[in-house]
């Protein structure tokens, strides 16, 4: 009677439902970080992987030309990627091996609908290399600024299905600065019924951190570095004006101010050469 309890139980014991697992891998902060900050989010992960430390780097070089900062950034965003999505469910599948001897293979295949939602402008830098992980995701446009009057982000585009298909929506903007775009964000999503929300960005501000998560508590956020603090709105030291160097737009005055050298070396250049004054210099 006991063997066949035992066996009845076993029988129709049910699967538990798989547990979404995320990766930690988080920077260790030194003393004095800890002693004035604290720790980081449990939903926070920061990658300590050397590599990305030294694209990051790349990125940060006023030296760094529009066609590196792209590449660069999207090296990094597909590392980021790898370990943002190490929590995505799966199953197993029979595999069919080639050869008639082979032993049964059972694989794994995802099993949740991805999309991905990038923030216009600079979130487009960090869409092709998710899509190499994840080329049947979705890809779903926002766009918002910050007003100058009131400091607060502004919906211009947004390009959302009426119907959320979608398990997993991975956010994809390169700085988390203030934070007041991605809560905005998060909260579109919410509201647009997405079960699962994972942020992914190069660098965050540690209080935009602390402020995102401090709203939204349950979404997930995989970064490659994190900065002291914000000044005037951005993060310091961050990268810059990350849609501008994307897509290698100049401002009018970097554009005036390059102007100028070059009109002052071309002076020099005729007071040296006699040669090469004007008419209407003599």
């Amino acid at each position: 009677c006991l063997l066949f309890y035992i066996s009845v139980s076993i029988k129709f014991t049910t699967n538990p439902k798989p547990e979404r697992i995320f990766l930690k891998r988080v920077v260790p902060m030194d003393s004095v970080d800890k002693a004035k900050l604290g720790p980081l989010h449990p939903n926070v992960s920061v990658s300590n992987h050397p590599i990305l430390s030294h694209k990051t780097a790349i990125l940060r070089s006023v030296t760094t030309d529009a066609s590196l900062f792209r590449s660069t950034l999207r090296s990094i965003t597909f590392h980021l990627g790898y370990e943002a999505t190490s929590s995505l469910l799966t199953k197993p599948v029979p595999l069919t091996m080639e050869g008639s001897d082979v032993l049964p293979v059972d694989g794994v295949r995802l099993t949740e609908k991805v999309c991905l939602i990038p923030i216009l402008r600079s979130g487009l830098g960090m869409v092709e290399p998710l899509l190499d992980l994840l080329p049947h995701a979705d890809v779903h446009h926002i766009g918002m600024y910050k007003s100058k009057e009131t400091t607060n982000p502004v919906l211009y585009y947004q390009r959302l299905p009426k119907k959320c298909c979608s398990d997993v929506a991975y956010v994809l903007d390169p700085l988390v600065a203030s934070a007041g775009t991605l809560k905005s964000v998060v909260g579109i999503l919410k509201k647009w019924g997405v079960p699962s929300i994972h942020v992914i960005s190069v660098i965050g501000s540690r209080p935009g951190i602390d402020t995102l998560l401090a709203a939204h508590p349950d979404i997930h956020v995989t970064l490659a570095c994190v900065d002291p603090g914000l000044k005037d709105g951005k993060i310091v030291p961050g990268l810059g004006d990350v849609g501008d160097r994307l897509f290698g737009i100049t401002t009018l005055a970097d554009e005036n101010t390059a102007t100028e050298e070059e009109e002052n070396a071309e002076a020099d250049e005729r007071l040296v050469c006699p040669s090469k004054r004007k008419m209407s210099d003599l």
